[in-house]
């Protein structure tokens, strides 16, 4: 599992998910959909998509990974998760086939969200890429519009290390007379999704070419399409000022999107409730209010750029990070990012992939990070909220599985 252990879990080929499917009669084919890939930005952009066509009275299927407290958070119908004796069936009448192929953990949790929405005959399903693209087990649907959002560094090991190499792997989405839109105009590796899009003969747009977000005050924002306001004062449940980066792609995605009814007034209630239709967690999520405590799953130098931006931007006394990271992140180019001027909880998620929480502090004194490390997540941040005063801004993160073992969530 992926999740848990890394690299040796991701399978390089397609060809286990093509024979499970097709011996349970392509149930992909059965249903539309909505392809997302990306680095960051995937997973918002992903339920911001289903609560906008939620809102817009469809019935809206959500496949996305990993998942923080329960597994059945990964495959959804109108915000609600897959029942457990849902998951237990499919396991029980798949069993003669996993044993056959033996196909990976998350190979077998595709097969099971796609039999999920086939039987229950959604109107349309989005569908996030797990890692990578090309030969992300999702890569078998034929979507009726694929987005890519922001390309950073990110899985380097597996996916390549530069920004080209990444963005040839999200490219593998892209299918022929299957419209792409491109979240963020990225200068370097533009080039990359336009020579993908020519070579399959399909149309590509980006985004930003189109849509912008102004903030209108300091709640709502104004979406400005072709450089007129389309929609007024819009309050969106995700405050992490990187969704107005996802939300141009969102929106382009619609406009792509041929045979739904999506009005401005869909779109509107679709943003101002993303957290009520589909239960995302995890997001610039708010736990508390004295002192304030927020939550975000980035992790990687673009997220974690965006997170130390906004951090900077609250009036409070005195920072308090609890912060944990996995051994196969670029430990030091994200520590460097970090602002002395916070004291430290260091910790590690329960999963074998975590980098030990005395590694870790060693690591970010070279940085001038100083703080103490602890032998749980749940211990460190016990002792950052002790610590804090009532103005004080206690922040988590580092990891999603340092975000999963917050007890409030």
């Amino acid at each position: 599992m992926y999740q848990r252990i890394g690299a040796a879990a991701y399978k390089i080929d397609l060809g286990n998910i093509v024979e499970l499917m097709e011996e349970m009669s392509n149930p992909q084919n059965s249903f539309k959909s909505i392809h997302v890939a990306g680095t960051n930005g995937k997973g918002s952009s992903s339920h911001m998509l289903a609560s906008i066509m939620q809102e817009a009275g469809y019935k809206v299927g959500l496949y996305t990974s990993p998942h923080l407290k329960s597994f059945t958070e990964r495959i959804r119908i109108n915000g609600t998760e897959i029942e457990q004796q849902k998951v237990v069936g499919f396991v029980e009448r798949a069993e003669p086939l996993i044993k056959r192929i033996e196909p990976s953990f998350f190979e077998i949790t595709v097969a099971m969200a796609f039999d999920y929405f086939a039987e229950n005959k959604v109107d349309i399903a989005v569908i996030e890429v797990g890692l990578g693209g090309r030969l992300d087990s999702t890569n078998i649907i034929t979507p009726e519009v694929s987005l890519i959002t922001n390309i950073g560094l990110d899985h380097q090991t597996l996916l390549g290390n530069t920004l080209e190499k990444i963005a040839a792997e999200k490219a593998g989405i892209i299918k022929k007379d299957v419209p792409v839109v491109i979240s963020q105009k990225q200068e370097k590796i533009q080039s990359v999704f336009e020579n993908k899009a020519a070579e399959v003969d399909t149309e590509i747009s980006f985004a930003m070419d189109y849509y912008a977000v102004e903030q209108a005050n300091t709640e709502r924002v104004n979406i400005i399409k072709l450089g007129k306001i389309k929609i007024e004062g819009i309050k969106p449940d995700l405050k992490g000022n990187y969704q107005q980066l996802n939300l141009p792609g969102v929106l382009q995605t619609l406009d792509k999107l041929k045979g739904f009814d999506i009005t401005n007034n869909h779109i509107k209630d679709g943003l101002e409730k993303v957290v009520k239709n589909t239960s995302l967690k995890g997001r610039w999520q708010q736990l508390n209010q004295k002192p304030l405590t927020i939550c975000d799953t980035g992790h990687n130098i673009d997220g974690v750029n965006m997170i130390i931006g906004q951090l900077a931007e609250y009036g409070c006394n005195n920072l308090h990070i609890v912060w944990g990271m996995v051994e196969d992140k670029s430990i030091d180019e994200v520590l460097k990012l970090l602002p002395p001027k916070a004291q430290y909880y260091f910790c590690a998620a329960d999963i074998p992939r975590a980098l030990n929480a005395g590694i870790l502090a060693g690591k970010a004194l070279k940085f001038n990070l100083e703080g103490k490390s602890f032998t749980s997540v749940k211990e460190a941040i016990t002792n950052a909220k002790k610590n804090a005063a009532q103005n004080d801004l206690v922040f988590i993160g580092g990891s999603t599985f340092v975000v999963a073992e917050i007890e409030e969530l």
